[in-house]
């Protein structure tokens, strides 16, 4: 940067997940426009100038040294991309996302198009509240008032909630505050591939399940009645000291941790394939060790058809998969299906995917991160 400014922006959302609609925005200034350097907390108040649903209000503050003009255009595009059309000839309206440039340095500016300071700022508490978190000291340039004392001054009686929802500045640091995020599906749904993927975007620790040397697998393709019991019992005592081990052993340099199974996936694979009395021998063990392994903080669950599964089985071309029936896949399915309705105390995101190619194709993988965006901002947090 040449000569960045500190920008100060306000942001507000009436329509839609409002949240969703404030953490996007943020995340999209900060990729298109300039890291976000700090956020107030988030405000509730009524409309502002005509009847609609309430607003929630943030303030964030930039460095940049974008032209004005230039750093409007951008924030016109941003409001579009989140579904914004900015409309001059009806006046106030409902809206996803609104973003206003309040202040851009200590600079004066007058034109057609733009004026700063914004010409209503010291007008509105829901703009002077959040801005006072961030920028209580900061001088308005023509009225030579603080934003503390233009509080004071302000004669909107606009009754404003400052709640204790705080979003966040990147992507990485909202999925830290998950701590955990289980990455679970079908035999072929590409769990692993995902995991890996938010491990190298995000900083996040990378636990992945390791089940290719286990003696049974081979053999239960061929004959399922005989080594569904060891199978099983050998894929719980492994992924039990394996999770155990991983998820407690925390790395200062991740931000979190992600991994390609629960452990939970144990039940649900043991309840398909046991017969009724191994299966109620299984579950008694099985309860003991899931009282002692850390929970996610966020389970996602990848569904794909069985007919892409099927697909992708043949694809990896792993021998002793090959085999598999499409009934048992849907069998998988139904079981991870019902488990999630069983589980209401677990946060659990579901993303179909059976027409998505996230590792071809940046906008699917996006599509993916964007489903846990809205997932997790729409937990109040």
């Amino acid at each position: 940067m040449n000569n960045p400014k500190t920008i100060y922006l306000s942001l507000g959302s009436n329509l839609g997940n409002k949240l969703y609609n404030l953490q996007n925005a943020i995340f999209k200034i900060a990729e298109n426009i300039s890291a976000v350097q700090s956020i107030s907390n988030v405000y509730q108040s009524a409309s502002w100038g005509f009847d609609s649903d309430d607003f929630l209000n943030i303030c964030i503050a930039i460095d940049s040294d974008l032209a004005p003009h230039i750093l409007l255009k951008k924030i016109h595009e941003i409001e579009e991309s989140l579904g914004r059309y900015r409309n001059t000839t009806e006046g106030y309206l409902p809206r996803s996302i609104d973003i206003d440039i309040l202040y851009y340095g200590k600079e004066v500016i007058e034109t057609d198009q733009l004026t700063i300071p914004h010409v209503s700022l010291q007008l509105r508490q829901f703009v002077l509240r959040p801005l006072s978190e961030i920028a209580p000291q900061f001088y308005h340039p023509i009225l030579n008032k603080d934003t503390r004392n233009l509080i004071q001054m302000c004669k909107d009686k606009t009754e404003i909630t400052k709640t204790p929802i705080k979003l966040h500045k990147t992507k990485e640091l909202l999925f830290s505050k998950l701590n955990f995020i289980a990455i679970e599906g079908n035999i072929g749904a590409g769990k692993t591939t995902l995991a890996n993927k938010i491990s190298e975007d995000f900083n996040a620790k990378l636990i992945l399940e390791r089940f290719a040397d286990n003696p049974f697998l081979p053999k239960f393709y061929e004959d399922q009645a005989r080594y569904a019991f060891p199978l099983e019992m050998s894929f719980l005592a492994e992924r039990y000291q394996q999770f155990t081990d991983d998820t407690s052993q925390f790395d200062l340099f991740k931000s979190f941790m992600v991994s390609d199974y629960d452990i939970y996936k144990s039940l649900i694979f043991a309840n398909v394939t046991l017969q009724a009395e191994e299966f109620k021998l299984y579950r008694k063990v099985f309860n003991f060790m899931h009282k002692e392994v850390k929970k996610p903080g966020l389970y996602v669950y990848l569904y794909q058809n069985t007919e892409r599964l099927l697909a992708n089985i043949k694809k990896r071309d792993r021998d002793y998969e090959q085999n598999i029936a499409s009934d048992y896949l849907e069998k998988i399915n139904r079981g991870y299906l019902d488990f999630i309705k069983s589980a209401p105390n677990h946060n659990t995101l579901i993303i179909d995917i059976s027409e998505l190619d996230f590792v071809e194709n940046e906008k699917d993988y996006n599509f993916i991160l964007d489903a846990i965006i809205e997932h997790t901002t729409t937990i109040k947090n």
